[in-house]
Order: structure tokens, then sequence, then C-alpha cells
């Protein structure tokens, strides 16, 4: 066996030796990992493993934590979307410091490095932190990495794109839970019409307090359009891949993504802006006053010249060749039904939706198959109908016969019936006479 003569005089042999050095070496990466471990910060790692929070303690590490979660939760089912993050998201908590008041609350840094690209948050933790305004940054964040996530070598001193103002506040509105009352307000109250073009190159960040509030009420109204729009969700996620090729037109950038647009543009939004002032679509409709707006538009009005208007079912539209008076309403129908998908009753709302797809379809002279589907629809808005009436009468029934307290529902009708019992004379043959003695009799 081959052996070596070492410094001090003494004999080894070549394994022992090989033997010492994978010791030193495993003792160097283990003093090495422990080293790392001492000087390295602490941080939390969200659920979805797309955000790394840096610093506080581990309770604010996970407030943030869900926050984002829940903004990003939001967002892909406005989108109906996939999670498919690529690019993680670095966020950094630091508290604030009296000597430097300058520093913003909310700072989001995106760059280039040598590893591909860099989503960094740096939030400022005080008192008085806005949590919107973290909501509002996280969704920033979030955009920003589906705009380049397929893009991981960018050139040196390239410009980025940042996703637009309207589309962020758009989806912060449309969320669960935000309250849209004080945006329609502002829609409601607004002295002049503005139009799409001026509001989509508005800066928000230049505007009073009254001027940002209806921007957002714009924003909610405009992202309400696109989403409810034919396979609006799946061109609003297009929209947000290619806006790192954005021209300085933006609408002739939507108009590409979503061709329904078109050419009336201006008067789609100028209709929507009406309608949300005279309707609080925030509120939404019961599904009986559902089922009956339902009915209202599935038979339009269709005006020719020198003839009176009349209402035509879809089902004959769907049967005769679409003429030009017939695309005008069907036109405007469509409108209709695009602001209506949002107010309706959550339960018919799918129906709504593909009655808007069936009227977009017709518009455009294609009556292949619509007769099937309307007829399906039918069918199913008639087992709905059936199944919320046996709801509503079991309803009834469990607080009439259940509940220790009532609703008060009912209160008007039993005052009602009481009246009216009331109002009708006694009679005095002789077994009505013995009737009421018998019932007083019982009662006491």
């Amino acid at each position: 066996m081959d052996s070596c003569w070492s410094a001090r005089g003494q004999w080894y042999y070549h394994g022992d030796l090989i033997i010492m050095k994978r010791a030193a070496i495993f003792i160097s990466i283990v003093l090495m990992a422990h080293f790392v471990h001492a000087i390295s910060p602490e941080h939390s790692v969200s659920p979805s493993r797309q955000f790394v929070i840096y610093g506080a303690n581990t309770q604010l590490r996970g407030a943030v934590s869900d926050l984002a979660e829940r903004t990003k939760a939001d967002l892909l089912t406005l989108l109906r979307q996939r999670d498919n993050w690529i690019v993680p998201v670095v966020v950094n908590l630091q508290p604030q410091q009296p000597n430097l008041p300058e520093i913003p609350t909310a700072d989001l840094r995106f760059s280039q490095t040598g590893f591909g690209l860099k989503l960094q948050l740096d939030l400022t933790i005080s008192k008085n932190l806005d949590v919107s305004l973290v909501k509002r940054e996280l969704l920033r964040a979030i955009l920003l990495e589906m705009i380049y996530r397929k893009q991981s070598h960018i050139a040196a001193g390239s410009m980025f794109v940042e996703p637009p103002d309207w589309l962020i506040d758009g989806v912060l509105a449309l969320a669960p839970g935000s309250d849209r009352g004080q945006l329609v307000e502002a829609l409601t109250t607004a002295d002049k019409k503005g139009s799409l073009d001026a509001f989509l190159g508005q800066r928000p960040r230049f505007l009073d307090s009254a001027g940002r509030t209806l921007y957002r009420a714009y924003s909610f109204a405009f992202v309400q359009i696109l989403i409810d729009g034919k396979n609006g969700p799946a061109r609003l996620t297009q929209y947000i891949g290619h806006l790192s090729n954005a021209s300085n037109e933006p609408l002739a950038d939507l108009k590409t993504q979503f061709p329904f647009l078109g050419s009336d543009a201006e008067q789609t939004w100028q209709l929507t802006l009406s309608r949300l002032r005279n309707l609080q679509t925030y509120q939404l409709l019961t599904f009986a006053e559902s089922e009956r707006r339902l009915d209202e538009l599935s038979r339009p009005k269709i005006a020719e010249a020198n003839k009176p208007a009349r209402l035509v079912g879809l089902d004959e539209l769907a049967r005769h060749k679409i003429s030009a008076s017939d695309k005008m309403a069907l036109s405007e129908l469509n409108r209709e039904l695009l602001l209506f998908v949002a107010q309706a009753n959550p339960v018919l709302r799918p129906i709504a939706r593909e009655y808007q797809e069936i009227v977009a379809l017709l518009a455009r002279g294609k009556r292949n198959r619509i007769a099937k589907r309307l007829s399906r629809l039918e069918v199913t808005r008639k087992q709905l109908a059936a199944r919320m009436t046996d709801i509503d009468d079991y309803m009834n029934w469990f607080e009439a016969t259940q509940m220790k307290s009532g609703s008060g529902n009912f209160r008007d009708y039993l005052k009602a019936v009481d009246q009216s019992q009331l109002s009708v004379p006694k009679r005095h043959d002789p077994l009505s006479v013995y009737v009421d003695a018998l019932e007083d009799q019982l009662e006491n």
C-alpha cells in the first residue's frame, strides 16, 4: 500500500490522508453555514413562497404575508388565472426613524441584476401605517411580476413600464369586501362627464382628494367594463402580459386586446357612466328583480324606418338574417347587459353573462347553435326559479313555526289581516252566537 512522509517525519497512508482532507472540508462547510445563519436577518416566506419578508417580528411579518397572499388571490380570482409566479418579491420591513422623516412609507424597487429580475418593496413601519397603501404597493409589485414574468433578460438601461394607475385602482375597487358606495356617489355628484381619453391620460398623483376619489370611481367603472366583456378576464390577462411593449397611446393598446371597444369606445364609456350615476350598481338586485330585468333585456326593441318600434325575442332574431336595425338594437342591448352582469343577483350572473355573449354573436351576424343555447338557458332559468321559490317557502315556514322571534317581515300583512277581521260585522244567528260564546270561554 502507498504511503507518504509527513513534515514531522511520520508515515501516513494515502487513504488516511484523503479521509483527513474530507473531514476538514466538512468541518469548514459546517462552520460556514453556522456563520451565514448567524449574520442573515430573520425572515418569513409566504405560503405561495413568492413573498420573502425581512425585518420586524414574526407577528408583523405574518400579517404582511397574509395581506400579500390575499391581494394576489383577489387579483387571480378576478382574472380567473392560476398562480404561476416566477419572480419572487422581497419585502423589507424597516422601523420609522425620527432623524430620517423623508423616508417614504413604501418604496418599490424594480431592477435587473446578474441573476435576473429583482423586485423589492421597502415598507416603513409606524403607528399610523396606511394598510390600503401597503396593499396598493403589493398589488403593483404583483402586476409588475406578471408584466415581466417571461422577460428574465432585459438589457441594462432599459425603461421599465409600470402597471397603469387605473388598473391598480380598479382591481382594488373590485376586490371582495371593498366599499364601492363612495365611488358611485362620486360619479353621481361629478360636475361633468370626462372622456375616456382624458381619463386614461390622467396622473392621479397630481390630483386633489376629490379628484383622486373620482379617478378611483372611473377606474372601477372601466375595469368592470373590461371584465364584463366577452372573455374579459382572459383578455385583461393578455393586456397585462403585453404592457411591457405598450405604446404612448393607451386607448389604442386597449382596443388591440379588447375588440368590443372598437370605434364606439367613447359611447360605451359614457353609457356606463350614465347608468352608474342613475343606478347604485354596488347594491345587488334580488333574484326576483334580476329575473324581471332579464325578461326585459331578452326582448330588445327594434326600431325601423316609418314603422312603430316592436319587441322581438332573441329566439326570433336567431332564426333570420340580422338587418341593420336589428344590429343597432343588439349593440345597445349588449351594452345594457354588460352593466346588468355587475348588478344581477350572483345566482343569475352566469346566465346573464351568457345572454350577453349570445347578443354579441347575433350583433355580428353569427347564428350558429344560438337557438339551442337560448333553449338551454330558458330551462336553466325555470329550474333556478323553482328552486328559489322552494327556498323562499321553506324560509317563510321556518320563520313562522321555528324561530323564537320574528323578523318583522310579515308584520304589515298580519296587521292588515287583523284589521280586515275587525271590519267584518258579527252575525247574530243562534249558531254564530253560540260559537262566539264558546270562543270567549276558551280564551278565558
